[in-house]
């Protein structure tokens, strides 16, 4: 062969190998609309070392810069966890922060940003079949009242939410630690609840939908008690609405919430349903009374002992 021939068959060669490899180390987008491996999106969350903590002051500290698409995320997360957390219909982002590997569950830290307030969300993945188990938004860096936001989470682990700040008036600390753990009925179960605030003021609940309309026919609110309700919204359309549901049960031992869309069959009957999420609850309304049915399972929305089955009344609006 000749040697000129032959030198520019070996820099071919080179070339092609050089493109090989650089195209192998090409690390995959998530941004896109393209599905993508299950391996690829959980390298995308570098490894953490336990004990972890990250603050509301310094929630994006951590993050990666790549960005996963809504699509990509909802290819191995329920959508429904995202429409729990922001409204999806706005524009949002979602950040990887770390992710830590236990004996049967790997654990993704995740930052969703909407407008200018970040969530902290800790999602947990079946460590053998990589197949999603649960999720919970921990904290955010919205302030409230002045309280400093903060999330450790230790080697067991618990994922501990913090809340402190120094009381105007008293000038003395105040604070809540919650701590939550993952648990086989696939749930987060909170199983350390410390605070030296006020339990009547520590206990009041937060309707996520409250300041939303209710022109529609069916929205309204819906109540056995104050800690057992339902609040309707007006969704996008007649046959649409929001939702959100609060019950207690057995003592206040055994909790229960959930937000979503109600979608209307008939006059009398709605779903809840998402895709992706086994979660299904079935709505009937008759008279001023709401009925509320679980059919699917709705483990990770409440405790492992009690469930969405109960019957609202709803309430007079004051003139």
């Amino acid at each position: 062969m000749n040697k000129n021939i032959l030198n520019k068959f070996l820099i071919l060669i080179a070339l092609f190998s050089l493109l090989t490899v650089g195209c192998k180390q090409k690390k995959v987008s998530l941004d896109g609309d393209t599905p993508v491996k299950v391996k690829d999106f959980m390298e995308a969350f570098s490894p953490i070392v336990l004990p972890f903590v990250v603050a509301d002051s310094n929630i994006h500290a951590f993050e990666d810069t790549v960005s996963i698409g809504p699509k990509v995320f909802n290819q191995f997360v329920p959508d429904s966890i995202l429409s729990e957390i922001i409204n999806t219909e706005k524009k949002f982002s979602i950040h990887p922060v770390g992710r830590f590997e236990k004996e049967k569950e790997t654990y993704l830290i995740v930052n969703i940003t909407q407008k200018k307030k970040t969530h902290v969300v800790v999602i947990a993945f079946d460590k053998k079949s990589n197949t999603f188990l649960a999720a919970k938004s921990m904290i955010d860096d919205a302030a409230i009242d002045g309280y400093i936001q903060s999330l450790s989470i230790n080697k067991e682990p618990t994922f501990t939410v913090g809340k402190e700040r120094i009381n105007p008036q008293t000038k003395q600390l105040e604070f809540t630690h919650i701590g939550w753990v993952y648990n086989t009925a696939g749930i987060f179960m909170v199983i350390v609840n410390d605070t030296n605030e006020d339990k009547k003021k520590v206990g009041v609940i937060l309707n996520p939908i409250d300041t939303l309309p209710r022109k529609n026919k069916l929205s309204g609110e819906y109540a056995t008690d104050k800690k057992n309700f339902m609040s309707i919204r007006d969704g996008k359309d007649a046959n649409t609405y929001q939702f959100f549901i609060h019950f207690e049960k057995k003592e206040g031992t055994c909790v229960g919430e959930l937000k979503g869309i109600l979608q209307m069959k008939s006059p009398q009957e709605g779903i809840y349903s998402q895709g992706g999420d086994p979660c299904v609850i079935d709505f009937n309304f008759e008279g001023n009374e709401v009925t509320i049915k679980e059919k699917g399972s709705c483990g990770n929305r409440r405790g492992m002992d009690c469930f969405f089955d109960d019957t609202f009344i709803k309430k007079r609006v004051k003139k």
